[in-house]
């Protein structure tokens, strides 16, 4: 039995949305290394920017696939269902010594419903999280931005892997988005923070690979452990959690008879037979 396509198929309006959010967001990340200056001031009054167009990216994906036909309503019902999950167990786990299993559930829910859906179930369910712990902040477009990136490489990874390789791939891919993440939350932040004089300031004008050092030394000596304890429990719990989330997830997708991918063949009456299947 093969699986659905996925929930937010990639027709080409919605990959080009895709795109643009990610190259917004790649510059939101970089840009005082790209022009050598900046202010917290500057970074705060930033936020709310960045944030609205974070936000817009989500939407435009969300609104070109459901112009494009490619989503429907089942497929945002489960979108709510997994970022509400999502939201709710990351006040749980949070901060503690790095352990943050929201992102298990983003990396899983990529995986089995696709890149588009990964990147709105990113986005999507730190910005739910946030609404209920009053986590609102210039920080909260960048976990945003994070997350989404999160999502959408895991349902950007080979559709064919199953079994142990699968729980394999997936655990590594975890933890090294952990880490990641890490890095690129440090990278939001750190050019703001130090202020001038210090061997782990950013320093504005100086050459690229001199900060990008200085970047270095500042993660290790700040948050290598955070980073590594998070990129090792995302990992394990792929490998404790990972297979049966799958199945049930892959079980629900193919009950809800999502549309497949743009040019892959087959179509809704696919959902039918899945349906007398599980009869039979």
């Amino acid at each position: 039995m093969r699986d659905s396509g996925p929930a937010v198929p990639l027709g080409a309006h919605t990959t080009l949305a895709l795109v643009l959010a990610t190259g917004v967001g790649i510059l939101a990340f970089t840009w005082p290394l790209l022009v050598g200056r900046g202010s917290l001031l500057d970074h705060n009054a930033s936020a709310p920017v960045l944030l609205g167009v974070v936000l817009l990216g989500v939407l435009s994906v969300v609104l070109i696939a459901l112009g494009e036909g490619g989503i429907d309503a089942k497929a945002i019902a489960m979108l709510g269902l997994l970022a509400s999950v999502g939201a709710v167990l990351r006040p749980l786990s949070a901060g503690s010594a790095g352990i943050e299993l929201v992102f298990l559930f983003i990396v899983l829910g990529g995986r089995v419903f696709g890149a588009g859906f990964g990147f709105a179930l990113g986005s999507i369910t730190l910005f739910a999280s946030a609404l209920l712990t009053g986590g609102l902040g210039p920080w909260l477009p960048f976990q945003m931005l994070a997350a989404s990136w999160i999502g959408m490489g895991a349902g950007l990874l080979p559709r064919r892997m199953r079994g142990r390789l699968e729980l394999a791939v997936l655990a590594g891919y975890a933890a090294v988005c952990g880490f990641l993440y890490g890095q690129a939350m440090n990278l939001s932040f750190w050019p703001f923070t130090l202020g001038p004089g210090t061997a782990l300031s950013f320093y504005p004008g100086a050459p690229l690979g001199e900060n990008l050092q200085r970047f270095a030394v500042f993660s290790i000596t700040t948050s290598l452990g955070w980073d590594l304890m998070r990129a090792g429990v995302l990992a394990v719990g792929v490998v404790i959690l990972g297979r049966r989330t799958l199945d049930a997830l892959r079980r629900t997708a193919r009950l809800a008879a999502f549309s497949p991918a743009p040019g892959a063949g087959g179509n809704r009456d696919d959902g039918a037979r899945v349906r007398d299947d599980t009869r039979s």
